[in-house]
């Protein structure tokens, strides 16, 4: 028997060494039944007992509620509500502060999992107290306010995941001031503003997940991450920097309107998914993004990519989804999208000559053309000398249609020789039909076009993403006057110019091709320059909806108004203008 007794304290004796077989401390053992109390007793705690042995038990434990334990002290707590029942109401009298109280009670507490729980409140500071978190979740709840400073006194933190809240402010930027931080996803939020430069510095950061929030402006340098989500904000215009161990990259549902980095991109062979869909990218679609060898998921859906494709391009053996709908890409589909099973290839609306899928339509090859010189893309082509008068002719003939419908847009300033009055006369009779001299004048005006001394500004085409963005969406605080034919905006261009630009609805059988052409030749330092133009397309029919004509703003009043009233006390005389040397709108 003496034996037999011996035998047993040994085995007690060992089983007491092991990790988790001591009893958990009965003042952590309490803080345990607290949280559930503060909770209201939900259903996924209904195996918490008093009796309960968090560490050594495990009957207790469920897919959804579990501890785990080192020795005598809770090292993992991990709470998850059932997401599709939704939160469960929290009592009234709920406290987020005295929830994070008890909390503070584990001080070896290295991985929280609060999720799908209806917490709700500002997540407070005193969650520095648990020096040693290492992995924090606290998805799905209903926190709001800013992220608290006291985050950055977890020196040990690797992981914070707060997705599905409501939390709210900017990226704050001392986040770098956690060495270890790995992994930040705050998706779907109410972030806003700018994100800080200081996230370059964050050396240890590998993954940055901020989709769906409201984020906007450039995003920092980015070399250090494998895994970037951006989606859904309005970050841009510029694509970010990235660095060649980067594995997935989704921003789409942005405002990116620059091209993609071909070079940058080619080199990031470690690259698996890019998604920047639903953007305003501009310019060639670096078809080598389909040879990636690591790609298996790429979507460049709803851009204005341009591009040739060739059916003998190559494609990376892991490719499995490609999405290259409604862009402006022409030639053939790649034979190794075409012939592949088991991948997933979606083209429509391009200007693709391959069949497919009949339910994957195309457009008209000349709507791809059109379509890239409405966003500034324009193709070298020689220009013919023959039909030129006429096309002057044309030119003028609509610039004198836009002077009588808007009444305020070329002007004329004050001529200091007799050479200028040719000009005015060119406004004062652009209202008859085809008037004799008509000629005469265009062959003046095209005359002026040498004069690049006078410092007029270069003609160009506009993207309609500028225009929106220089009249705020064309709001109607932008608003200057509006007739049968159309608006007059008034807007300001990135680089500060101040600008004037016409709305004009077009009929599907106008064609304004040559008179585009030959507007941007009428200059001279007594008119207020045309700066461009932009042409809004129907994406059913390929057909012309509106142009835009971008006029120089100035602030002294349109030719109109001095005629007829005079500005400022002081009107026009039968002579000839008298008033300083400037323009007039």
């Amino acid at each position: 028997m003496g034996g037999h007794a011996l035998l047993i304290l040994l085995s007690v004796a060992s089983l007491a060494l092991l990790p988790g077989a001591t009893p958990l401390q009965p003042s952590q053992a309490w803080s345990l039944f607290k949280l559930r109390q503060l909770l209201g007793d939900p259903p996924v705690l209904g195996t918490w007992h008093n009796y309960t042995d968090f560490c050594y038990g495990g009957d207790y434990k469920t897919a959804s509620a579990f501890v785990e334990c080192y020795e005598d002290s809770v090292t993992q707590l991990h709470i998850m509500g059932d997401p599709g029942a939704g939160a469960r109401p929290l009592p009234a009298t709920f406290s987020i502060d005295a929830f994070f109280t008890t909390l503070s009670r584990l001080p070896d507490l290295k991985v929280l999992t609060l999720t799908n729980l209806g917490l709700w409140g500002p997540l407070p500071g005193k969650i520095s107290r648990l020096q040693k978190l290492e992995i924090v979740n606290v998805s799905s709840n209903y926190l709001y306010g800013e992220l608290p400073r006291g985050l950055s006194q977890l020196g040990s933190l690797q992981t914070l995941v707060a997705d599905h809240n409501m939390l709210g402010g900017k990226l704050p930027g001392w986040l770098k001031d956690m060495p270890l931080l790995a992994v930040l996803s705050l998706r779907n939020n109410m972030l806003q503003g700018t994100l800080p430069e200081s996230l370059k510095d964050m050396l240890s950061l590998r993954s940055l997940v901020l989709a769906s929030n409201n984020l906007s402006g450039n995003l920092p340098d980015l070399k250090n991450l494998q895994v970037i989500d951006m989606a859904n904000n309005a970050l841009g215009p510029k694509f970010p920097r990235l660095g060649r161990k980067v594995a997935s990259v989704v921003l789409a549902g942005n405002k990116f309107s620059d091209g993609l980095p071909a070079d940058m991109l080619a080199s990031c062979y470690l690259l698996e998914r890019l998604d920047v869909s639903g953007n305003r990218f501009v310019g060639p679609f670096p078809a080598a993004l389909l040879s990636l060898p690591s790609m298996e998921y790429l979507s460049i859906a709803g851009n204005r990519f341009t591009g040739r494709l060739s059916g003998n391009a190559s494609c990376g053996e892991n490719l499995r989804f490609v999405d290259l709908s409604s862009n402006l890409l022409t030639g053939s589909l790649p034979g190794c999208l075409l012939a592949a099973p088991g991948k997933s290839v979606l083209f429509s609306a391009n200007c693709l000559s391959t069949a497919g899928d009949d339910s994957q339509s195309q457009h008209p090859s000349p709507f791809c053309r059109n379509q890239a010189l409405a966003v500034g893309i324009v193709p070298e082509q020689g220009h013919k000398k023959s039909g030129a008068k006429a096309g002057v002719v044309a030119g003028i003939v609509l610039v004198g249609a836009l002077v009588v419908s808007a009444a305020v847009v070329f002007v004329v300033r004050k001529a200091s020789a007799p050479k200028a009055r040719p000009a005015r006369r060119l406004v004062e009779n652009a209202s008859s039909a085809y008037p004799s001299n008509l000629l005469a004048d265009a062959r003046y005006i095209s005359q002026t076009v040498k004069l690049g001394a006078l410092g007029i500004p270069a003609y160009r085409s506009f993207s309609l993403v500028e225009l929106e963005a220089a009249t705020d969406n064309f709001q109607v605080s932008s608003l200057m006057g509006q007739d049968a034919h159309g608006q007059m905006y008034r807007g300001r261009l990135s680089n500060g110019t101040p600008v004037t630009i016409r709305s004009l609805k077009v009929n599907k059988s106008q064609s304004f091709t040559r008179h585009i052409e030959m507007i941007s030749k009428l200059r001279h330092r007594h008119l207020v320059s045309a700066l461009g133009h932009c042409f809004q397309y129907n994406l059913d029919d390929s057909t012309v909806t509106h142009l835009y004509l971008v006029f120089e703003y100035v602030h002294n009043g349109n030719l109109r108004g001095r005629i007829s009233q005079g500005t400022e006390g002081r009107r026009l005389s039968p002579a000839g203008p008298s008033v300083p040397y400037t323009r007039w709108r």
